[in-house]
């Protein structure tokens, strides 16, 4: 099976981050849009820059030159520190956004993630989620991305680095020779720049030339790192998304729909999928949760949501999907939506919580035993390979099959 893997990189990260707590707290310009940097300790005349808005990149202004030299290009320059609690906050925001997706998540470095997808798509195709998330990170995280699209973690890379900002670029093996090759050498992942004057002595100046390579000319040249480099030339490369290790804050899932709907019934059936889906992963995870979410936006992009705390913290599909559809019938207001969402918040490790009643303790165990084995049954075959009724109807929305959807 083909990996289906994105690489989510964020466009200017700690300027763009410091610009967007400033406009949250007040501050009347965004900095993004006005000559500006991020950087060090300034007094010191030490302090170097960090990030640089694009007014600032265009008059000459380059990250890691002393801000003294950079004052001397812009004497108008705005500087403003750097603030790791702040860039820890928005990566972190980013992160709890992608665990929509997907649990297979590799925090590359604080501003950039791989997702392995593969086996998570839920009919829908790699490039349309890609877009998704590039759109929802600017409307709801007020941030911009560039998204990588192809099947294995290199080419993900590779293609976010094409055109920036705020873009979704794909890089399959087919593409290779039109959308690579023509790139200079140093633009290759991992060719430093120490390595750059070294392949240009051996004429290779792009991409293309070092994939055309003898590969064991490169070997005996470089060692290992030749070979390396020649296959990621090439878009050779095997590795695994590396999950990061961290227990999620709230579990989500939403759907964007290709129309419209207005009926409760059909938001309802949507309600179960997404239920299904969250839940499975709270279980993944050995958490439960205390407060069901469920978040609606109308056909005129206005998002509400509502939450209802749950009557004792469970990772039961039953238990979150009575709720939320509670809190959908109590925040429904009778018109057209064009995305349902579900979320769980404020999560606990299932081995540390003791259940207060004879009773609920009961009613959880026999439903562990169904949740269980439907669970088993999607991790041996995959997710898709048993569904509850309100799944099927999900996917016959988003397919477009749905009769009623037809009009």
């Amino acid at each position: 099976m083909e990996k289906q893997i994105l690489h989510v990189d964020v466009n200017n990260a700690f300027l763009s981050w410091t610009a967007v707590y400033m406009l949250k707290n007040g501050y009347p310009l965004d900095i993004r849009t006005i000559p500006s940097i991020i950087g060090g300790d300034e007094e010191k005349r030490s302090g170097i820059v960090l990030a640089k808005s694009p007014i600032a990149k265009k008059l000459g202004i380059v990250t890691g030159e002393p801000i003294y030299f950079a004052r001397k290009k812009c004497n108008k320059l705005e500087v403003f520190p750097s603030n790791f609690k702040i860039f820890n906050k928005y990566s972190n925001d980013l992160y709890n956004l992608l665990l929509e997706y997907t649990d297979k998540i590799e925090r590359f470095s604080i501003d950039e993630c791989f997702l392995d997808l593969t086996g998570y798509l839920q009919n829908r195709k790699l490039i349309d989620i890609a877009y998704e998330i590039n759109k929802r990170v600017e409307k709801e995280l007020k941030f911009t991305v560039n998204v990588g699209v192809s099947s294995n973690k290199l080419l993900a890379k590779m293609a976010s680095d094409f055109e920036k900002p705020n873009k979704v670029h794909t890089l399959y093996e087919y593409e290779i020779e039109d959308k690579m090759w023509t790139l200079p050498v140093s633009e290759l992942f991992m060719i430093g720049r120490k390595t750059v004057p070294k392949l240009y002595n051996l004429g290779i100046k792009t991409i293309g030339d070092l994939a055309k390579t003898n590969k064991e000319f490169l070997s005996k040249r470089f060692g290992k790192f030749g070979i390396m480099i020649w296959n990621y030339a090439n878009g050779i490369d095997d590795s695994e998304v590396k999950n990061t290790k961290e227990d999620p804050k709230s579990i989500g899932n939403s759907v964007t729909l290709p129309k419209d709907i207005k009926s409760i019934d059909e938001i309802q059936k949507i309600v179960v999928a997404l239920c299904e889906q969250v839940s499975f992963r709270l279980r993944k995870y050995n958490l439960i949760a205390n407060t069901v979410n469920v978040q609606l936006r109308t056909k005129d992009f206005v998002d509400y949501s509502h939450q209802k705390q749950l009557k004792y913290a469970t990772s039961s599909t039953k238990q979150i999907l009575e709720t939320a559809k509670e809190v959908l019938l109590e925040m429904y207001k009778n018109e057209p939506i064009r995305l349902v969402g579900v979320r769980v918040d404020n999560l606990e490790n299932k081995d540390e919580i003791q259940l207060s009643f004879f009773s609920q303790e009961e009613v959880e165990k026999k439903q562990d035993k169904l949740d269980t084995v439907l669970d088993n049954l999607k991790n041996k075959y995959g997710y898709n390979f048993i569904t509850r009724a309100g799944e099927l109807e999900i996917k016959n929305i988003i397919k477009g099959k749905d009769e009623k959807f037809r009009r």
